[in-house]
């Protein structure tokens, strides 16, 4: 017999007929301990009869303690073993005498069994089973599972930015997966997911990742002015810490955990010098490491002139300076002995520019003299600067111009009335007593020499340089003048060019410089 023609009876004999209609094949899958139940004949025209037997790959299959055939022909298996998987044969004949023929695969499936995730790298155990790790560090998952006959493997992430994300999958029986430098966003629940392609059924494992993380920076103080300036509130923030930290404000008194520390303090508490600190611990810090934020307290100190003055009808600036206190203080201007609060408007002009407070005193009259002060306070003191604002009245325009004037017109008639003097008086200005021989009622007389009188004097007197200061120079010669009846014998008898000649060549007796 040929091939083809044996191919072609096996399937005449596998093909079940009803009276000309072909049968239908089914297939059922089962677990190790299941029970499985293999239909014969659902056509509905009655039940098989007794007759019904069951083959399995070509074997007779013998009922027992673990098969049975029901009464409307189907195969009952209890307690299915993987060696019960194959196909099977239903043939049975029906109330009209016609028989039927109806096929089964039985599937025996297993799993998925042993499915585990597990996560390595820098990981700490905590005693709920949660995994911890530390931003920065590489992690790996492995993912596990066994199915028969395949299976399909999916390594899943839960966390606060999404939701059963599928990072990887696989057909295989085991997957890994790595994540380097791991970040805060990591954080949340990683699942190994494995699904039987036959029975389709579904086992996961899941554990939780926790990320621990500490700052880079230190805890920041900070201090919130109170209503109340004798009082003041402390607070210590670090955020950006998970979990969230341990934190204490002072050296005493127990740790708290929390991402933020607020304490009031009031002024019967606080001294000058005084140091603030909060102390922050973490659970990635070392033990006995620590880290912190502290400040050192100081009074107000504000400082400016304390003098001040100006006119009538003007404006005055007055400025004062704090740049010392810590916590910073509370600066205001006041005015008189009573501190009355000065409040801006049209008179006043309160400005800041950095740590100076300035007050600008518009349309200055009298009633704006007298005591300001500068009051500073912060949480630890109150300290004043005082300063004492000094009125004048407004001097006229035009006085200065008037005075100006009148020196400027003294001096020019002082100088006028000097210079006609000297000159009514150039020719002639007397020193002593008479000329010529000396007499006894004499004296010297003073000639000042002009005009053709000027050329006996010009050879026989010497000319004095100019002064260095650029004034003219006037030379005076003091000499005797002969008597007309007491001539001298000796030249008496002279002849006028003789006399001449003598008086050229005598020295002068004395110069008078002006």
């Amino acid at each position: 017999m040929n091939i083809a023609v044996f191919i072609t009876l096996l399937q005449l004999c596998l093909t079940p007929t009803v009276s000309g209609e072909a049968s239908t094949e089914t297939d059922v899958t089962a677990s190790p301990g299941d029970i499985a139940l293999l239909p014969c004949y659902t056509g509905g025209n009655g039940a098989p009869s007794s007759a019904t037997t069951w083959s399995k790959n070509g074997g007779e299959v013998v009922p027992g303690p673990r098969l049975s055939v029901l009464h409307d022909g189907s195969l009952n298996i209890r307690g299915v073993q993987p060696g019960d998987e194959g196909s099977y044969l239903c043939s049975a004949t029906l109330p009209d005498n016609s028989s039927f023929q109806a096929t089964v695969l039985l599937q025996v499936t297993r799993g998925p069994d042993n499915v585990s995730i597990s996560i390595g790298g820098s990981i700490t155990p905590l005693s709920n089973g949660t995994l911890l790790t530390s931003r920065g560090s590489t992690v790996s998952f492995n993912c596990s599972a066994s199915s028969y006959p395949s299976q399909e493997l999916t390594l899943a992430f839960s966390g606060a930015s999404s939701s059963n994300d599928s990072l990887v999958s696989t057909s295989g029986a085991s997957l890994a997966f790595r994540i380097e430098s791991i970040q805060p966003g990591h954080q949340g629940v990683y699942s190994c997911r494995a699904h039987n392609n036959v029975s389709h059924q579904r086992v996961t494992d899941s554990k939780q990742l926790l990320v621990y993380y500490v700052p880079d920076r230190h805890p920041e103080c900070m201090w919130t002015p109170a209503q109340d300036l004798s009082r003041v509130q402390f607070s210590c923030t670090w955020f950006g810490a998970y979990p969230s930290p341990k934190l204490r404000w002072g050296e005493e008194g127990d740790f708290q955990v929390t991402d933020s520390l607020t304490v009031t303090l009031n002024r019967s508490t606080l001294s000058e010098g005084q140091t603030v600190k909060c102390t922050a611990q973490h659970q990635l810090l070392s033990p006995g490491a620590e880290k912190s934020c502290l400040f050192t307290l100081k009074p107000p100190y504000p400082e400016g002139e304390p003098l001040a003055a100006a006119l009538e009808d003007t404006s005055v600036t007055l400025t004062c300076s704090e740049k010392t206190s810590l916590p910073p203080a509370n600066t205001t201007w006041r005015k008189g002995l009573q501190q009355d609060s000065i409040v801006a408007g049209n008179k006043y002009v309160v400005s800041e520019d950095g740590p100076e407070l300035k007050l600008t005193i518009l349309n200055i009259s009298k009633d704006d003299e007298g005591v300001y002060f500068c009051r500073s306070e912060n949480p630890l003191a109150v300290a004043e600067l005082e300063v004492y604002l000094t009125v004048r009245k407004a001097a006229s325009a035009y006085t200065g111009a008037v005075i100006g004037v009148f020196i400027a017109a003294l001096i020019v008639g002082s100088t006028a009335v000097v210079a006609k003097t000297l000159y009514d008086s150039r020719h002639r200005i007397c020193l002593g007593g008479g000329f010529g021989h000396v007499h006894d009622d004499g004296g010297d007389v003073l000639s000042l020499v002009d005009s053709d009188d000027e050329q006996i004097f010009q050879d026989t007197v010497p000319h004095l340089p100019p002064l260095t200061n650029g004034n003219h120079t006037t030379l005076v010669q003091i000499h005797r003048i002969p008597s007309s009846d007491q001539e001298d014998p000796e030249t008496a008898d002279t002849s006028p060019q003789q006399q001449e000649d003598t008086v050229q060549t005598q020295e002068p007796d004395e110069l008078v410089t002006f």
